[in-house]
This record gives C-alpha cells, sequence and structure tokens, in this order.
C-alpha cells in the first residue's frame, strides 16, 4: 500500500507527472543513441555490396520519378511467408547507399528487394509497356513511352557527385568515367573493361530493351535487373558479435 501512496502523489500532481516522465524518457534515450556514438558503423558491411553503376543509378532515379515505390516495397520482413515468397530477408546493408531508401509496408505491387533476375529483359519490356499483357490482373499504369525516351548520361556524373557528397563511395575513377560507364553498360559490342574493373563482374552489360540508343527502359531495367543480386546468400552468414 505504501508503494501505491507514493505512486498517487505522482498521478496528483501534473507538474511531478511531467518531471518524472521527462527524466524516464532521457534516460532511455541516453541508453539508446548514448552507443550510437562509439560505434564506427550501424549496419553491418556485406560482401558483394557496391555502389550503383552509372546506368542503374539512372533507372533508380526513374523508378523513384514514376513513383514505383508508392506500389512496391524492397523489403522483406524476416517472416516464414515473406522468406518462402520473395527470398532471403532484407538486409540494412543491401540499402545502405539507398537515397532515399526504398523500405515500406505498402505493397499494391509484389515486393522487388529480389526480382533481380527473376524475368527476363524481354519480360521487363513486356511489363512496362503493358503490364496486363504479362499479368492480366495487374492494375499498374503502362510505361511504353519510357521506350521512346532516349537518354545521353550528359548529367550522370553530376548526379553520381551528389550521391557521393552524403557517403556513397565513389571513387574519382568511377566519377571521371561516368558517362563513358553509362553509355557501356547498354551496349554489349562495346569496351567496357573499365566499367566490370570499376564495378565489379556481377554488372549486367546488355542491350536490355533491344533497341538501338539507350531508352529510360534501359535504365529502369539495368536497375530492376540487378535487385538483390549482389549479396550471396549461399555463403552468407550473420555477425553474431553485432
Amino acid at each position: 500500500m505504501a508503494i501505491l501512496d507514493k505512486h498517487k502523489i505522482l498521478e496528483t500532481n501534473a507538474t511531478l507527472l511531467l518531471v518524472f516522465s521527462f527524466l524516464v524518457v532521457t534516460i532511455g534515450g541516453i541508453v539508446q543513441i548514448a552507443p550510437l556514438f562509439y560505434l564506427e558503423n550501424t549496419i553491418e558491411k556485406v560482401e558483394g555490396m557496391r555502389p550503383y553503376t552509372p546506368l542503374e543509378l539512372a533507372g533508380r532515379e526513374i523508378y523513384i520519378r514514376e513513383g514505383c515505390y508508392v506500389c512496391h516495397s524492397q523489403m522483406i520482413r524476416p517472416m516464414r511467408d515473406e522468406v518462402e515468397r520473395y527470398g532471403h530477408y532484407s538486409l540494412a546493408a543491401e540499402s545502405m547507399y539507398d537515397h532515399p531508401f526504398q523500405w515500406g509496408s505498402k505493397r499494391t505491387g509484389p515486393d522487388l528487394a529480389r526480382v533481380g533476375g527473376r524475368y527476363s529483359d524481354d519480360w521487363h519490356v513486356d511489363h512496362l509497356r503493358n503490364p496486363e499483357a504479362v499479368v492480366p490482373e495487374s492494375v499498374m499504369p503502362k510505361y511504353a513511352f519510357l521506350e521512346d525516351t532516349r537518354i545521353d548520361g550528359k548529367y550522370i556524373e553530376d548526379l553520381m557527385r551528389t550521391h557521393a557528397f552524403v557517403g556513397v563511395p565513389y571513387s574519382d575513377e568511377m566519377l571521371d568515367n561516368a558517362q563513358a560507364d553509362f553509355l557501356a553498360q547498354a551496349d554489349p559490342d562495346s569496351d567496357y573493361d573499365g566499367l566490370l574493373e570499376r564495378y565489379g563482374d556481377k554488372v549486367n552489360v546488355r542491350n536490355f530493351d533491344g533497341q538501338a540508343g539507350i531508352s529510360e527502359t534501359d535504365a529502369l531495367v539495368a536497375y530492376l535487373q540487378m535487385l538483390g543480386t549482389l549479396v550471396d546468400f549461399s555463403t552468407f552468414t550473420p555477425d553474431a558479435s553485432r
């Protein structure tokens, strides 16, 4: 009863309740925030992760511009039904170069965190052109106009420098060769050895939409085809020390 009586004092005194509530929140905040100042990185580094290539980055900008994130999340939660449907649960490291990240819980369409390599380029092109042609029940808008919009990567270096400014580790060599790498990835007949040296051999190099020149469809499909392909989950082991 003595404890209840003391608690009653707090309940009946607004000022005391405010002061003690503030103390509890302050202590809780310190416990949560203070350790972060002593950690070099709060994201576990995972082998295979790299910055987006210039063409993939351009495709990601189109993905965001067209509002694809409104209906498609890129976050597989660690629950059985999610993992069985979409694949390995999402890792924070997979979004470490995303500004902004594409995590979320709204799904009118499926989660796209592991869509890379699941479908052919032709499937993606047909899906963007007329979604109902490949998914009859789809309510997705048509994006055929992307095929008719040509891009040359003129400003891709500026975009990459902006991302580098907020922490994406683009090297000077990557920035200096931005437009050349942009053009090379969509042309399998080009000299793309430098692109592979800078970004790794998992970079998809091909004419994604099958047409002459580089279209916004090329860039968007290049982006979609790399999602979830960088980490080899057959060998991935979480760091238990973190």
